[in-house]
């Protein structure tokens, strides 16, 4: 006996927002008929089902938003590369509690050794928790907030920047930061401090960041918020990505990109 799906039943699931129920409805109801479910467990099973629906969607919506430039994600991650780093720390940080405390991960190290990698799978994992995250190369976070002010939009600009639970800042300290470059930097620093996590990856060491400020007094304000309640990783070893040339073995996963 096959389930007859009438167009009251499809008007009435919709109504509900329960329409996603109906292309497995069929293969459900069979189901539970087959293992002679009582309606409940039958309920129950639907139920689930559109749970699991709306958390994959919501999990998909989150990961577009973040705007990551690679999607990776913990299971990717290969521990056993020639790069130094503390192995059982970076675990730690998976279980995602610095996050709910507000604290943030700075990844430090020469090119090529896994931050951005690592920085990003993070990212995915904060998402899969249901966090909102969000990734920008920090010349683009400057970028933005640099033309904002051009059309007095820089309040509304450096909101959108407050607001993800996690903002993932890569490649600081390539070059010094201008007056207002500093002063933009600062502020996005400090109107998240205790409020939100940030994880930052540099090629420079913590203690080298006052120089990268045209404002020393800004600099050490920052770095007080900031890396002083980081989780401060820092990673030594040859560049992954010579591995990864079309010339050099390839390992899928190696904590570097």
């Amino acid at each position: 006996m096959t389930l007859e799906i009438t167009p009251d039943l499809v008007r009435r699931l919709k109504r509900l927002r329960l329409g996603g129920l109906l292309p497995t409805l069929p293969d459900r109801v069979a189901h539970a008929r087959q293992g002679k479910l009582s309606h409940l467990e039958c309920l129950e099973l639907l139920l689930q089902d559109e749970i699991d629906r709306r958390n994959s969607h919501g999990l998909a919506l989150r990961l577009a938003a973040a705007g990551f430039e690679e999607l990776v994600s913990v299971e990717q991650i290969v521990w056993d590369t020639p790069v130094s780093f503390d192995r059982p720390r970076v675990r730690a940080l998976f279980t995602l509690q610095w996050l709910a405390e507000h604290e943030n991960v700075i990844f430090c190290g020469p090119v090529g050794v896994g931050k951005s990698f690592l920085a990003q799978a993070l990212g995915h994992s904060a998402c899969r928790a249901g966090h909102r995250v969000r990734y920008v190369k920090v010349a683009k976070l400057l970028q933005a907030l640099l033309q904002s002010r051009a059309d007095n939009s820089f309040e509304r600009e450096l909101r959108s920047w407050l607001a993800p639970d996690v903002l993932i800042v890569d490649d600081f300290g390539l070059r010094k930061l201008t007056a207002q470059q500093s002063s933009d930097f600062y502020d996005v620093l400090v109107e998240r401090d205790k409020r939100s996590a940030t994880v930052i990856t540099s090629n420079r060491a913590v203690d080298e960041w006052v120089a990268l400020f045209d404002d020393p007094i800004l600099a050490n304000s920052a770095l007080d918020r900031v890396a002083h309640r980081a989780h401060q990783i820092v990673m030594d070893g040859p560049s992954l990505r010579a591995a990864q040339a079309p010339n050099g073995p390839r390992r899928r996963g190696d904590a570097a990109r």
